[in-house]
C-alpha cells in the first residue's frame, strides 16, 4: 500500500470504504454489477442483504430482501413465504432471475438464490 492508497483511505467516508469492500468481495464471481443490470433479461447478481422485511403484497405474505454490491441495491422478493431459511441481515447471496422495475427500484421476483460463507 502507498502513501496516495493511505491517503485516499483516511479521507474516504464509511460508505464509499463499505462500498469498495462489497465490489471486492463479489469479483470474480462472473455477476452483473446491481448499478448496471438490464431490465427484463436473465441476470445473475449478488451482493450483502442489508435490509430484511416480511410485508404483504395484494394479501399474499411475501419476504423481501434488499442486497448491495456496492454499485447499487436490488430488491428480492419471496411470494408466499415469510421468511426464507439461512437468509439473514448480513450474508452474502447470489440472485438469478429476471429484474423489473416497482415503485422505481429494481425488483427481482422469486428469484433462483445461492447463499454464501
Amino acid at each position: 500500500m502507498g502513501i496516495r492508497d493511505l491517503a485516499k483511505r483516511l479521507t474516504a467516508s464509511i460508505d464509499e470504504i463499505d462500498a469498495a469492500r462489497l465490489q471486492t468481495r463479489f469479483s470474480g464471481l462472473q455477476l452483473t454489477p446491481i448499478g448496471e443490470m438490464p431490465l427484463r433479461r436473465p441476470i445473475r447478481i449478488g451482493g450483502e442483504v442489508s435490509r430484511i422485511r416480511s410485508t404483504p403484497r395484494s394479501g399474499v405474505p411475501a419476504f423481501e430482501i434488499v442486497i448491495s454490491d456496492g454499485t447499487g441495491d436490488a430488491t428480492a422478493v419471496f411470494t408466499g413465504r415469510r421468511n426464507v431459511g439461512g437468509i439473514e441481515h448480513g450474508r452474502g447471496i447470489l440472485l438469478e432471475g429476471v429484474a423489473s422495475v416497482d415503485r422505481g427500484r429494481p425488483v427481482l421476483v422469486n428469484p433462483a438464490y445461492t447463499l454464501l460463507p
